[in-house]
Order: C-alpha cells, then sequence, then structure tokens
C-alpha cells in the first residue's frame, strides 16, 4: 500500500512513519507548512519540520513539505479570531483537522496516487458488521484523540490509518527508542500551534482586534469586578476576573460582548439541562429521538449521559443530570452507549 504519512515533527507520527515502513508499504513523509507566523512551538515550527526531515532520513523515506498556510489562515485562524470576537469559544485544533488535515490532505494524497494517510493521532478506525466506519477511541485513555477526530465519515475514514491507536504512549515511545528515532523523548505539544509563547492568546488577538474592557456584575447585575479583555472571557471560567472576597468562588456564566458585561453566579448557576448542537456531523446518520447516548465536552472531558432530542433545524442533548453549560462554539461528541469507544458525531455547542 503507498501511504502519506502527516509528520509533524512529534513521536507519534514519526513512529506512524517506521511502523508503515517497516511492515513493507511505500512510505512518503509530509510535514504541513500551516503558520506563517512568529509561532515558536507547536507543529510550525522550523525545529518541528527539521526533526520531521530527520526521521524521515532515519527511516529510509522521502519527505515533502506541503504549504497550506493560505487555507489555514481561512479556515482556521480567521474563524478563531472572529469566534473571539462574537464572544463564542474556538476549539481551532478541530477546524484544523476538519478543514486541513482530514480535507485538503486526503485530497491532495488522492490526487497523488496514495491508496492512504496516515497520522499519528492515538485513534482507531472502526469498521461496524454493515460496512460503515465509525473513528474509535485510542488504546490510552490518557493520549485518546478521538475527540478532536469526532468529525471525520465514512469517505475520509475510507483511506485513513492510526498506527499508533492501538498502543499506549509508553509503547510508542519505547519503539520510537529502539528505532533510534530523535523524537522518542519529544514532549507533547499541549498548544494551539499559531500561538506564540511570549505573548500568548492577549498578544495574538490584540494584534488583530480592539480588545475592550468590560465590567464583571453578579445575578442581581450589582458590579463585583472587570476584566481588560472580554474576548478572553469564557463560559465556566473563574479566575482573572478581578474579584474580590465574596465574589471568588464564582464562575462565569453569561458574557455579552457588545455589552461589554461578564455575569458571574455560584456553580448551581452554570449547570443546564440540555445543550444545543450546531452543525452536526454523524458518522451513518443522526441518532434517534431519546436515544441514550455519552457525551464528551472537552478533549479528556468527563463523559456525560444524555438523550438525543430533535428540534427544527437541530438536535439537543438533554442531560440525565445536570451539567455545567457548554460555552459556545465548543465541540460536544457524542458517544455510542452500547459501544462507549466509539463516536456517533457530534457539533458545536450553541
Amino acid at each position: 500500500m503507498r501511504v502519506l504519512v502527516a509528520m509533524s515533527g512529534g513521536v507519534d507520527s514519526s513512529v506512524a512513519a517506521h511502523l508503515l515502513h517497516r511492515d513493507g508499504h511505500e512510505v512518503v513523509g509530509v510535514t504541513l507548512r500551516l503558520w506563517g507566523g512568529p509561532a515558536d512551538r507547536g507543529c510550525c515550527s522550523v525545529a518541528d519540520v527539521d526533526d520531521a526531515r530527520r526521521v524521515a532520513d532515519r527511516i529510509g523515506v522521502d519527505h515533502h513539505v506541503f504549504d497550506f498556510a493560505e487555507a489555514f489562515e481561512t479556515h482556521v485562524v480567521a474563524p478563531y479570531v472572529a469566534d473571539h470576537v462574537a464572544g463564542r469559544t474556538p476549539n481551532p485544533c478541530i477546524e484544523c483537522n476538519r478543514h486541513v488535515k482530514f480535507d485538503l490532505l486526503v485530497a491532495r494524497a488522492a490526487a497523488l496516487g496514495f491508496d492512504a494517510v496516515a497520522t499519528g493521532h492515538h485513534a482507531r478506525v472502526v469498521v461496524r458488521p454493515d460496512g460503515t466506519r465509525r473513528v474509535g477511541r485510542g488504546l490510552d485513555p490518557a493520549k485518546d484523540q478521538s475527540y478532536v477526530l469526532h468529525m471525520l465519515t465514512g469517505h475520509v475514514l475510507d483511506r485513513l490509518v492510526f498506527p499508533v491507536g492501538d498502543r499506549t504512549k509508553a509503547d510508542v515511545r519505547a519503539i520510537a527508542a529502539a528505532a533510534g528515532l530523535r523524537t522518542a523523548a519529544k514532549p507533547d505539544s499541549q498548544d494551539v500551534c499559531f500561538i506564540a509563547g511570549d505573548g500568548g492568546r492577549r498578544t495574538f488577538l490584540g494584534e488583530r482586534i480592539p480588545l475592550r474592557p468590560a465590567r464583571v456584575v453578579d445575578l442581581d447585575g450589582v458590579e463585583v469586578g472587570s476584566v481588560e479583555a472580554v474576548q478572553l472571557v469564557t463560559l465556566g471560567q473563574r479566575r482573572g476576573l478581578g474579584l474580590a472576597g465574596a465574589a471568588a468562588g464564582r464562575y462565569v456564566v453569561d458574557v455579552d460582548v457588545a455589552g461589554a458585561t461578564v455575569v458571574v453566579g455560584p456553580p448551581e448557576a452554570t449547570l443546564v439541562r440540555e445543550v444545543v448542537l450546531g452543525d452536526p456531523v454523524w458518522a451513518d446518520g443522526p441518532p434517534a429521538e431519546g436515544e441514550r447516548v455519552l457525551v464528551q465536552c472537552s478533549a479528556h472531558g468527563r463523559v456525560a449521559v444524555a438523550r438525543v432530542a430533535h428540534h427544527p433545524g437541530a438536535v439537543a442533548l438533554r442531560w440525565e443530570e445536570p451539567q455545567r453549560r457548554v460555552a459556545p462554539g465548543q465541540s460536544v461528541v457524542c458517544y455510542d452507549a452500547d459501544a462507549p469507544d466509539e463516536v456517533l458525531g457530534g457539533g458545536t455547542a450553541r
């Protein structure tokens, strides 16, 4: 099989390429140039490209760089900024997976005659008895990345391979060390790749939009604090709100960017009975009305149980037990209650 391996310069994708080459596949490595700004970490730095190239040389496979910077700006960076302006909390890694890594890259691989695309994600492709495919959880629960891949469906999954999805992170590092790969002990990237470490999100957004100060009020409208930039506040936030005394134990329950107001309240004020999904994507059709699903609202968040409710033009999840309100813009991912490791699909919280 001829496989194009997306090599980010990390240990997981390095081992993915190594395993496929070891098993006799025709492997070509590719690193995506996504960001031309001053990021100093993530999958866009010069050091990471160099690591990927050196690993490919060690394995004995060709390595190329694809320039997807324009698409990355259009589909990831610009929406990231726009979401902050609108008071939403974006997840740029998911949008990168959706539009770039598993859209443009898969299409480019097909055009170049590759049979499959492989990545170092800790996830699996599950083939069900009826032939449909779903994203499945990776073997290592601490590294499982099925949440950020929830939007992948059959036509893309048909062409994907996740070589490390059935291994623990410790096993991956051991394989890399045994193979003499320079990334064996390289730390995992934990941050948004286009946000530079020295300035962070505040500097990045401040160079693109005017950041507005806002007052912080309690549920009765009494002013209890202030923030320097309302666009940087997210639902459920507790720190950095300028609160003192009794108000310090409160959480953000609403963000009004246009009105430059942040509302805080006690923990119970964050609880809701349902979440409505925008732009849902399902692996093999939407769940039925009343179907019980397992729901995850962050990459490694606690799983909660909900029932599906179909509204006109929308799908809602009604929690069996009240849950904290999910910040608008965040992904809400549903897993099969009868097969808890399999992704049914998901959408973004409204």
